[in-house]
């Protein structure tokens, strides 16, 4: 059997070597257009912040390695430009020597990957404009950096890319800008949890533009559509990537709108003995059912294998991806799985929300750190998403509910769930037991949440209650028309309150405000909690205020218009 493979990186490279050690004796023939084959795609930024420093760190396998140990015939800078399925021919520019060649296949794999997204935009020969997907990019910004010097930097787009390397070029001294076109950063996540990430932008002395667009470039500014210009001695373009499908334009290979390759669960295209995997391919959303390209590392690995699989007779199939990724902001780590509560309203899916404000362990064992959980489920409990903000532990803590998600598991079985305990690694009720345990206390009508965005909607009737400590209040400050009565001190001034009046009430975190819940309804009164507390709804005022001083933005959220 003789297979080919275009695009050497996680997708091509993992194919490769999983056919080779299902079959010792295919010939094996993996094209690569550029210099280098499976590199550390994720690891670029950070060696241009200086967290990796030795360069050969960032190829997995060279292709002369790759070709002793797997036996493959390893072609780089030699690009597929056509595919022709009658002849089961694919048509190959060897863009060292120039020449251009035909190679026959018995089977053909895809995996071309996609190349950042790179308009047209008035002035971009003026400034230092740069992409960041390879090896070469990562070197020339690199070596910009360090032979000129750059004062200035602005970051186009703020989704993983854009927020890794603003945070390694602020670490490299350069004062950073980022201009994201959306509402908000971090385009799997919702703008309720992106309030934390703005306000840590800010802290690290950054500028934040949201929802502004970049009309072009001067030989030192960014232009914005608003009239706005940034200072910036170099720009790192991150808005984005489209497929490289190019060459299988009159291949009769099908693609979907934005280019991508549309696949069966065996990951076989429209065309006989051809398949397609990773960035370009369009798979199924398992929450959703619906085929999109979600652009990852761990699942263009899994379909690696896979399609290797397939190609070898196995009986083998990719179900989808729920999109799971994590992130390290500075000291901050964001992560998600599954769907997000703005693409659920969108598509009119009912759905159920609750916050959690939890320690990464133990409250009694020193160096803990906050994590905010946000949980979307419908109203039978199955669990459609969850995104989480924090520090030490979001990695394991996401890991676990991405996996609820993807086998299907509901907000009852989170409370159930039997995970490791100790007091330097978590507490006794991790928090993702708490949030199944909220989550259940939501769906039963125990808990009845009200959130951030609703503080201002109160109805003017209703009595608005603080039970945190008045130390609280005065180190983290009150939510306006708030009357403080101390949890502890309730039930003997219950008297002070009229409880045939509807009751909001607050805490830190919300745990208390629960407490403060039950002991009221129980009381005659129907009281609703503020999920997250004011923790959350502190993170939400905040970067509303730091949107407002830029002089009056809509808000996100509501579009009711803010001024500083």
């Amino acid at each position: 059997m003789k297979v080919l493979i275009v695009g050497g990186v996680a997708g091509g490279a993992g194919a490769a070597a999983r056919l080779r050690r299902n079959d010792e004796k295919a010939e094996i023939i993996l094209f690569e257009k550029g210099s280098f084959i499976s590199f550390a795609n994720c690891g670029l930024p950070y060696y241009i912040g200086g967290a990796i420093t030795d360069r050969a760190q960032l190829q997995l396998q060279t292709p002369e390695a790759f070709r002793a140990r797997f036996n493959v015939d390893v072609r780089v800078m030699q690009e597929v430009a056509g595919v022709d399925p009658a002849s089961k021919t694919v048509r190959v520019v060897n863009h060292a020597s120039g020449q251009t060649y035909t190679e026959s296949y018995d089977k053909l794999i895809l995996s071309p990957g996609a190349s950042p997204i790179r308009p047209s935009f008035p002035g971009l020969a003026e400034n230092h404009v740069f992409t960041l997907r390879s090896i070469p990019d990562t070197y020339a910004i690199y070596d910009y950096i360090e032979t000129a010097k750059p004062k200035t930097a602005a970051v186009i787009g703020a989704g993983f890319i854009g927020l890794e390397m603003a945070e390694n070029l602020a670490g490299r001294g350069l004062r950073v800008s980022i201009v994201e076109a959306t509402p908000h950063v971090m385009a799997p996540m919702d703008l309720d949890m992106a309030h934390m990430v703005h306000n840590r932008i800010r802290a690290a002395g950054m500028g934040l533009y949201v929802g502004k667009k970049c009309a072009g470039f001067t030989a030192d500014t960014v232009q914005l559509e608003d009239g706005d210009a940034i200072p910036a001695d170099m720009v790192i373009l991150s808005i984005g990537v489209s497929p490289e499908t190019r060459f299988l334009q009159g291949s009769g290979v099908a693609l979907g709108p934005r280019g991508e390759i549309l696949v069966d669960q065996q990951l076989r295209t429209s065309v006989e003995d051809v398949y397609a995997l990773g960035d370009a391919a369009a798979v199924r959303n398992l929450v959703t059912g619906k085929t999109q390209v979600i652009p990852l590392a761990g699942p263009a690995n899994k379909q690696a294998r896979i399609v290797a699989d397939v190609v070898c007779g196995r009986d083998a199939c990719y179900r989808g991806s729920i999109g799971t990724s994590i992130m390290k902001f500075f000291e901050m780590t964001v992560a998600c799985a599954g769907e997000k509560e703005e693409s659920l309203r969108a598509a009119g899916t009912p759905y159920r929300k609750s916050y959690t404000v939890s320690a990464s362990h133990a409250g009694y064992y020193p160096g803990g750190t906050q994590m905010i959980i946000k949980l979307l489920y419908t109203g039978g409990g199955k669990i459609l998403g969850a995104q989480i903000v924090g520090g030490e532990g979001v990695d394991k803590r996401i890991d676990t509910l991405a996996a609820a998600i993807r086998f299907g598991l509901t907000v009852y079985d989170l409370e159930e769930l039997e995970l490791a305990y100790a007091p330097p690694f978590s507490s006794a009720k991790d928090p993702v037991n708490m949030a199944g345990f909220v989550a259940e206390n939501v769906l039963r009508g125990v808990m009845l949440p009200f959130y951030p965005e609703d503080v201002d909607g109160i109805p003017e009737e209703a009595i608005r209650l603080d039970v945190r400590n008045p130390g609280e209040l005065e180190t983290w400050g009150a939510i306006s028309g708030f009357i403080n009565i101390p949890l502890n001190e309730l039930r003997g001034r219950m008297d002070e309150l009229d409880l045939s009046r509807p009751i909001y009430v607050t805490c830190q975190v919300g745990l208390r405000g629960h407490v403060a819940c039950r002991m009221l309804a129980q009381n005659g009164a129907t009281a609703y909690n503020l999920s997250g507390g004011c923790t959350l709804y502190a993170a939400y005022v905040k970067d509303l205020q730091g949107l407002a001083d830029k002089g009056g933005v809509s808000c996100a959220s509501c579009g009711e218009q803010v001024k500083g």
